[in-house]
């Protein structure tokens, strides 16, 4: 399978301000690629670099076979994290509006985009003005504005800011969509759970360096399993079960523990239980916790995607003024 995208050592300086650092990946054609970091680790400096609209301080690129976004724009579908509709325009006018942009002709742009906000179940809102539509209705159709041309390569900043869990799913299903019909995806975000639904391969960001780059099993594959065990039992009792390397206490009421017991790899929940009745342990609560894509994040980084890098994201706004 060819890349759809590939860069090499890629790094953006905005004065002494290093933003991104030695950059390299690839996302192959076809595929859902998630672009994880905290808010100011770089994804967007990134971005921007590959649409063509900042030049990179080091390095090289390729999209869709050139070197500069701005050559294949017309291939190109982008949604800004910074969302924006003409208020008073219907969702109709504003599809066909930006599918024009990139050549769609008027007609052929309003045609598809009652096709597809008909799909998104957005048919009754085809003639109202964008300002009365709810956030995640004018979410799903900037969505659609930004595809309505049927690009090859769809690049989504922060896609799921501000939505809620129903209007996120929804979101979640057109990704996959365009995936299905041949389209390569490339997404940032913050929030794990939704790479962890939809990639086939993530790249970790942070402090502007690449952390990770693989599948989502890869990833949690990086962090341990651990065992979540309620009861009167000592940290040194829960140390001596088979294939546990490392025992912490979560929390504790008298002589009642909840502990966290670390497995090393290959190590079973099963034998470690088996053990502890076995050796008279008073477990009341067992539970065997596999590592979420967040706990592989912070094991790689060192950094809680969740947390605002407020400092980082601020030195970079101002060195780019």
């Amino acid at each position: 399978m060819s890349a759809a995208l590939k860069l090499d050592g890629i790094g953006k300086r905005y004065g002494d301000f290093e933003a991104v650092r030695d950059l390299s990946f690839s996302v192959e054609k076809g595929t859902i690629c998630g672009f994880l970091g905290p808010n100011g680790a770089g994804k967007t400096s990134t971005l921007r670099m590959i649409l063509g609209l900042q030049p990179q301080t080091t390095g090289q690129l390729e999209i869709l076979g050139q070197p500069d976004g701005r050559r294949v724009r017309d291939r190109i579908g982008f949604l800004p994290e910074e969302r924006g509709l003409y208020k008073k325009m219907t969702p109709i006018d504003a599809i066909a509006f930006f599918g024009a942009l990139k050549g769609l002709p008027m007609g052929e742009g309003k045609r598809r985009a009652r096709t597809l906000l008909k799909e998104q179940g957005l048919e009754h809102a085809q003639t109202k003005k964008m300002k009365e539509l709810s956030k995640g209705m004018a979410q799903k159709v900037q969505l659609i504005a930004s595809v309505v041309h049927q690009p090859e390569f769809v690049i989504l900043d922060e896609p799921f800011s501000g939505l809620d869990p129903v209007n996120q799913q929804g979101l979640e299903a057109m990704i996959r969509g365009l995936a299905a019909n041949g389209a390569t995806v490339l997404f940032s975000t913050h929030v794990m759970q939704h790479a962890e639904r939809l990639c086939d391969k993530v790249v970790l960001l942070a402090r502007g360096r690449k952390a990770f780059e693989g599948t989502v099993d890869e990833a949690k594959g990086t962090t341990r399993r651990f065992l979540e065990l309620e009861g009167e039992i000592a940290e040194e009792a829960a140390r001596g079960l088979p294939g546990v390397v490392a025992v912490e206490t979560v929390r504790a009421d008298g002589p009642v523990r909840v502990l966290k017991a670390e497995l090393a790899p290959g190590g079973r929940g099963q034998e470690a239980l088996k053990a502890a009745f076995l050796g008279g342990l008073d477990v009341r609560r067992f539970e065997l916790r596999e590592p979420t894509l967040h706990d592989a994040f912070i094991g790689l980084t060192g950094d809680d995607p969740n947390q605002d890098q407020t400092v980082r994201r601020d030195q970079a706004s101002e060195a780019a003024r």
